[in-house]
């Protein structure tokens, strides 16, 4: 007689991948204290007409909010996963009837979680401190749609690279590598996407961080913008993180993604 079929997704899971998200470091440094610090730092220091200090600011906590899903899932997940795999994890919570795609299920909704609380510092930090404009519903819907998406591509992502790398070590640098990469292909860290040179731009097309940091101000305020090159950016990172993932399955399906 069979045994009945375990829950995919239970609350003991949730708290639990919940916990390791939290006891990560890194999320709390780089992916609530870090996109703060540097939003503020560049709202006051960019300002050189008062009449435009809730513009810049409002442009550089929306871009600066893409800080948080980067840091939290592409270098805290990847990096945890990674300790995991090197302890055997996966494996021990296979023998007790716990599939790895119910972790990757669990972790996802802790992941959420962890991020809808930062996003809520993050703004209350930038509103009460800064000039921020107030958004369009319109604007709110498609900021957060936008991050909900890169978030799921990033999981993805993160979830490749550590099965890939399958060490504390490697996965660090290799998360660390891209988490800097997308910062300055995307503009954040002081060069502007005018000034980089044609192929730094072509990369820099390709992801989204790019557009969220260099165009959804007008987004934000309910303006009419042109979506097509952002969603053809999502479809490219999605496309990479899939293949990624695709490789881990072929390669050890039963213990990392089944």
């Amino acid at each position: 007689m069979q045994n009945k079929k375990r829950k995919m997704i239970t609350m003991q899971m949730i708290i639990f991948e919940l916990r390791n998200v939290t006891g990560n470091p890194y999320v709390h440094i780089f992916g609530v204290g870090l996109p703060v610090v540097l939003a503020e730092l560049l709202a006051v220091s960019e300002v050189n007409d008062p009449s435009l200090a809730g513009m810049i600011a409002t442009s550089v906590y929306l871009g600066m909010g893409t800080l948080i899903p980067m840091a939290t899932i592409l270098m805290g997940y990847a990096v945890c996963y990674a300790q995991e795999l090197d302890k055997g994890i996966p494996e021990r919570m296979q023998l007790f009837g716990i599939r790895g795609s119910s972790m990757l299920c669990s972790r996802a909704i802790s992941e959420a979680i962890f991020i809808t609380v930062s996003f809520g510092i993050f703004f209350a930090v930038g509103y009460g401190v800064s000039d921020l404009e107030q958004p369009a519903a319109s604007g709110v819907v498609s900021y957060f749609l936008s991050i909900l998406v890169l978030s799921v591509i990033l999981l993805a992502l993160a979830h490749g690279v550590a099965c890939i790398c399958r060490s504390f070590g490697r996965t660090y640098c290799v998360s660390m590598m891209l988490y800097f990469a997308f910062m300055i292909f995307s503009g954040m860290m002081g060069v502007e996407y005018a000034d980089l040179p044609k192929w730094a731009q072509a990369v820099a097309r390709m992801l989204p961080v790019t557009y969220i940091n260099r165009d959804f101000y007008q987004v934000w305020l309910g303006e009419e913008y042109n979506y097509m090159p952002m969603i053809q950016s999502y479809l490219f990172l999605g496309a990479v993180s899939g293949i990624l993932l695709f490789l881990v399955w072929k390669r050890s399906p039963r213990a990392e993604i089944s």
